[in-house]
């Protein structure tokens, strides 16, 4: 009798065997997305020093900084779009903030949670969604076991559209006086990944920091009494507020013993928007809602103690649409040719197995703003801009101020039949935009 139990115990376990080596091999993953934080923030890209950001600047000193960072949206709801599919957002007519207000996410695209739920990842998000308030595009809809944070933007007290998915899926007031999005997500962040620390877990925090209203509790703000703006006091005190949260995060990671099995990616959904905000692009031209380097461009860094060199910068262009790709086969998965991705996986060009540029070339469309980033040569047409397709090499001209276009024609038909041919394979605008994304009238004016 004896043996047999033996014997049935050894088969039980051996059905489980599998499952236990996977939860021992596959990473957890963890996206800190932030908002409206321009590319010349942080104390790692070295630009400004009036706000001290020492936890996301650890994340680029244990990792990869990249200094050509981008996204494929140069605004809040089609960047997400295009961060959880891995596929440029105007592919499937996401491609204004409208979309969000009106159709959400659409059905037949799948989320990186789907994906990674699928190889047996417990998943969440935490912060701002903006994929669609509608019922079934809500996150616990589109692949996440659990939502905390918001449908759309929102104050960062009492805020708006905000849901718990452990009591509903259905929207709640907020009514404690203190509560503060950006320390609260960091709290269910930390609680969630003890829930889950003994499988796999992919956490997706989508802070609603730096984006407006600007505020910010007393506490962060006595941070900054040299600052004597009001505006740049508020954003540094919710600045202050997210690298905490962040720091928070890690510290969580760290005490469970698994940041060496955590593969982490720090992104902003677009530039900044700093006439609003008081961010700061460095020396980019152009700001959020442009298709100048300022509205693209952003803060990218990836940390994976072990796997991915440390305290370097990697100077090719990447897209947040390649964290899919990178998550999923770190996780052990494979990317159909079916699912179309424009992503890739950014591991064998981090490591140095592959030498070559991970994209050559690098598109966005946002109405009648568009450019092509084709090597180092730019092609857009930008607001703020002279209206007409202006060429810049950015190996050179970062702040896209020596125009080339005159000098080259021939290099500007050819990038210009190469973003028309792709334009032509993207969907028609789900909705229309709401106004933000056409070029003032007057196309002979030039500036930032």
């Amino acid at each position: 009798m004896h043996t047999r139990c033996l014997v049935r115990l050894a088969c039980v376990l051996s059905l489980f065997a599998p499952l236990l080596v996977r939860a021992a091999v596959q990473p957890n993953i963890v996206i800190f997305y932030a908002d409206d934080l321009g590319y010349g923030e942080l104390g790692c890209q070295g630009f400004t020093q009036d706000i001290p950001t020492p936890h996301i600047d650890s994340l680029a000193k244990n990792g990869l900084r990249f200094t050509h960072g981008y996204v494929a949206a140069t605004y809040c709801s089609p960047s997400r779009a295009g961060l959880m599919t891995g596929r440029y957002p105007t592919r499937f007519g996401h491609e204004f903030n409208s979309t969000a207000n009106t159709v959400g996410l659409r059905g037949d695209q799948t989320t990186m949670a789907t994906r990674l739920k699928a190889l047996g990842y417990a998943t969440a998000a935490v912060g701002k969604w903006h994929l669609g308030s509608q019922p079934e595009n809500r996150p616990t809809q589109r692949g996440f076991d659990e939502f905390y944070g918001t449908l759309n933007n929102t104050p960062f007290f009492h805020p708006t559209n905000f849901i718990d998915s452990r009591v509903s899926n259905d929207v709640q007031a907020v009514t404690d006086p203190n509560f503060y999005t950006t320390d609260a997500y960091a709290d269910r962040s930390i609680e969630w990944i003890e829930r889950n620390k003994n499988q796999p877990w992919f956490l997706y925090l989508p802070f609603n920091a730096q984006h407006a209203p600007l505020q910010a509790p007393k506490k962060y703000l006595e941070r900054f009494p040299k600052i004597t703006d009001e505006k740049r006091q508020l954003f540094a005190a919710m600045m202050a507020s997210m690298d905490d949260a962040i720091g928070r995060v890690m510290g969580k990671i760290r005490a469970l013993g698994q940041e060496e099995n955590t593969l982490v990616f720090f992104i902003s959904d677009n530039g900044g928007p700093t006439p609003s905000t008081t961010s700061h692009n460095g020396p980019l031209r152009g700001f959020k809602m442009t298709t100048f380097e300022g509205g693209p461009r952003v803060p990218y860094i990836a940390q994976w103690k072990g796997k991915i060199p440390a305290g370097k910068t990697y100077d090719f262009p990447v897209m947040n649409l390649d964290v899919l790709p990178t998550a999923l086969v770190a996780a052990g998965g494979k990317p159909a040719a079916s699912w179309q991705l424009d992503g890739v996986d950014l591991m064998p060009y981090l490591t140095g197995a592959n030498p070559a540029r991970p994209h050559q070339t690098l598109y966005w469309r946002y109405g009648p703003q568009w450019a092509i980033r084709d090597g180092d040569l730019k092609l857009v047409v930008s607001k703020g801009g002279s209206g007409s397709p202006e060429l810049y090499n950015l190996a050179t001209d970062i702040g896209e101020s020596k125009d080339l276009a005159a000098a080259q024609p021939a290099k500007v038909k050819e990038l210009q039949a190469k973003w028309d041919k792709w334009s032509a394979e993207q969907a028609p605008a789900s909705a229309p935009d709401s106004g933000g994304g056409a070029p003032k009238k007057n196309k002979k004016k030039k500036g930032n």
